[in-house]
């Protein structure tokens, strides 16, 4: 069962969130929070796995919130992060990243693509709209030069390139498995593994080495 705080302001949100969330079966909502610091609060007493975070809050917004759970020491590991809002702007997106979020998404996003977000990153994906996605590529690549680092690169082995490829279309680990007739399992241990070899601290930033190593 993954476990989940959801974090706004608007109480009709928060109660939206629960009931999708509450249909599926296998995710439960064991908190909710009207502001940053609450949400700090709510998950020191239920240590979720996932917290869905709105950036516009009373007191500490969410972006501050999301730094303050991600760089807490203390036992167990700290919390994933999606950043949820209804503003899609760039200054959200590079400072959610920054503050170690995995995941941006809008607040129009489907309840199915919602679901399976949270899927993705209880199992450590990380995840972003089409639109985040697509900006953030022409943010690291068209507005930087090229960086090529051939050594990390021929390090991958064939399999490991074919899923590099494939995690720079989008794809998550099960559409992975799908296309190249494996588990599931065994694409998590191919990403782990080129993530380390490459020097890359998540998907997104594999999205973005494969676009500026002109690999896609």
């Amino acid at each position: 069962m993954t476990r989940v705080v959801v974090a706004d302001d608007q109480a009709l949100v928060r109660t939206g969130f629960r009931m999708i969330l509450d249909e599926t079966g296998d995710i439960a909502v064991v908190g909710e929070a009207g502001d940053g610091l609450d949400a700090l609060a709510v998950v020191a007493r239920t240590a979720p796995d996932v917290v869905l975070m709105d950036v516009r809050m009373p007191g500490i917004d969410g972006i501050e919130a999301t730094r303050r759970l991600r760089s807490a020491a203390g036992p167990g590991r700290p919390p994933h992060v999606i950043i949820l809002t209804t503003f899609d702007l760039d200054e959200y997106v590079y400072a959610g990243l920054r503050a170690g979020a995995a995941g941006f998404l809008l607040k129009d996003t489907l309840a199915a693509d919602l679901v399976g977000a949270i899927r993705a990153v209880a199992s450590g994906q990380n995840v972003a709209a089409p639109t985040v996605t697509r900006r953030l590529i022409r943010h690291f690549v068209d507005g930087s030069p090229t960086v090529r680092n051939e050594a990390a690169a021929a390090a991958l082995t064939a399999r490991e390139r074919d899923v590099l490829l494939l995690v720079a279309q989008g794809m998550s680990n099960l559409e992975i498995a799908h296309r190249l007739v494996v588990t599931e399992g065994t694409v998590k241990t191919h990403v782990s593994r080129l993530l380390a070899k490459l020097g890359l601290r998540d998907r997104i930033h594999a999205v973005i080495y494969a676009h500026q190593n002109g690999l896609v």
